[in-house]
């Protein structure tokens, strides 16, 4: 950040006063800008014993599976973030969201929640950010082939629980550059 979005004054960073951490402060008006973690939330949508995945038709990792996820708007929930995401991305209609896995990566500065969803019907499409979407049955994940390690972990975890029929809230901290390796048993 170069100039205040509020004056358009140059700013500096420095260590406001009652503060810890260097933060954007503008030289003029005094304006202390802070920059935040951005909310990341989707669903993983169910049917039956199968799971919805989108191929991403954008960067980054175009061409990779995903679930249906982005981020939140200003004024919405997360649920309704999670539902909107799952519209656009896989013209999908989901209920019955339940949260299900809370991923913090400081190291990008983002928070992912996923919600367990159900689908209401089999009316799904590739959205304009997806180059496809697919229901998958576990032996048919392209583990190899996930986006992003949250998706991954969010799979896992849920095909593991899906044992017992228990799906605990879970929250872990992914770290940088954590490949994702599933290996299909």
């Amino acid at each position: 950040m170069k100039f205040c979005s509020h004056c358009g004054s140059p700013v500096t960073q420095r260590i406001p006063d009652g503060d810890n951490r260097p933060r954007f402060v503008c030289g003029e008006c005094q304006t202390i800008h802070y920059q935040n973690p951005r909310v990341v939330a989707g669903c993983l949508p169910v049917w039956g014993d199968q799971v919805l995945l989108c191929r991403r038709a954008i960067d980054p990792r175009r061409g990779y599976w995903t679930l249906p996820a982005g981020f939140m708007e200003n004024g919405e929930t997360t649920a309704e973030a999670a539902m909107r995401e799952t519209l656009e991305e896989a013209c999908a209609r989901v209920r019955d969201l339940k949260l299900y896995t809370l991923f913090d990566l400081p190291h990008i500065s983002q928070v992912y929640l996923f919600f367990r969803a159900e689908l209401i019907d089999l009316d799904f499409a590739a959205g304009d950010e997806s180059l496809e979407v697919r229901l998958f049955h576990e032996r048919d994940i392209p583990w190899s082939e996930l986006a992003f390690p949250t998706v991954g972990r969010t799979l896992e975890c849920f095909f593991a629980d899906r044992v017992e029929h228990v799906y605990p809230v879970r929250n872990e901290p992914i770290e940088a550059l954590r490949a994702y390796s599933k290996k299909v048993e």
